[in-house]
């Protein structure tokens, strides 16, 4: 199946989850997908999923200097990359405490330098064609947060800021910059995708343990549908004016609702403390 105005999508992290949901819906809509896989049979597995128009590519985000060469070879085969969804990644579960600096850095590899990586090298040629979409897969916990997910909440956040800043230095050559958030989705990201850091310290007992049971129990039946999800990425990069940041599910708009009321009702609390910070205050 092809369409008149098919895109290139260089997807990261297509072997499973999300990002296999999101290069199915690019390809059954017609598009070419250039999608990045770790495992030589993940490879081959992908190529069959759509001959001439899934263009795997091995790689680790996390190996910054293969980056390059990578995407310029997948780009003379399947063409300019139009839209870049930097979707691989995986979740830290832990307390700060009991987490090592070792995960925290392998955490940010991962979410954050990868995506940049990513990014900076399809920039040039989308800067070139003054067009382009980057789609930052963060997550709603990139805007709350959770006890338990210290280092993934950190990293999310830190892609939000990133996806945000960088959307504002190339709008005016015509790349659009969104982040996109999802909630819960029926993934293995709490499952078999997750780090999860030993217990050690009994103090925590009583706020991790219950939170690291209901994880586990809730893997599997997440309420968000992948498959959905990837409609709303088609959605997303065919606007002709994409949001800065798009939130997906119920629960991520319910706790992100909440979250802003309570931000609200602090910063008026403190309103006047904040003003008296001001020379002639």
């Amino acid at each position: 199946m092809t369409v008149p105005d098919a895109r290139t999508f260089l997807i990261t992290g297509v072997s499973s989850g999300l990002g296999r949901a999101f290069a199915s819906g690019a390809l059954a809509a017609g598009h070419r997908v250039i999608g990045t896989v770790r495992r030589a049979e993940d490879a081959e597995a992908f190529a069959g999923a759509a001959p001439g128009r899934a263009h795997p590519m091995v790689l680790d985000v996390t190996d910054y200097d293969a980056i390059p060469a990578a995407v310029a070879a997948a780009e003379r085969e399947a063409g300019p990359v139009d839209v870049l969804v930097n979707n691989a990644g995986y979740g830290h579960e832990g307390a700060l405490e009991e987490s090592s600096m070792e995960d925290l850095q392998r955490q940010f590899a991962a979410n954050v330098f990868g995506p940049v990586a990513m990014s900076k090298a399809v920039l040039p040629g989308m800067r070139a064609r003054r067009r382009g979409h980057i789609v930052n897969v963060t997550s709603m916990g990139g805007f709350i947060t959770m006890p338990g997910i210290t280092f993934y909440c950190g990293s999310k956040f830190a892609l939000e800021g990133i996806s945000e800043a960088l959307g504002k230095e190339v709008a005016s050559f015509g790349i659009r910059v969104t982040a996109l958030a999802p909630g819960q989705f029926r993934t293995d990201w709490a499952g078999r995708s997750m780090d999860r850091t030993p217990r050690s310290i009994s103090d925590y007992d009583a706020v991790m343990d219950p939170i690291r049971s209901a994880r586990q129990a809730k893997s599997g039946q997440q309420p968000g549908d992948p498959d959905r999800a990837a409609q709303a990425l088609l959605r997303l990069v065919e606007a002709e004016d994409p949001p800065t940041r798009l939130f997906l599910g119920e629960d991520a708009l319910g706790l992100v609702a909440g979250k802003l009321d309570a931000m609200r009702a602090e910063i008026a609390a403190w309103e006047a403390v904040s003003r008296s910070t001001s020379y002639g205050a």
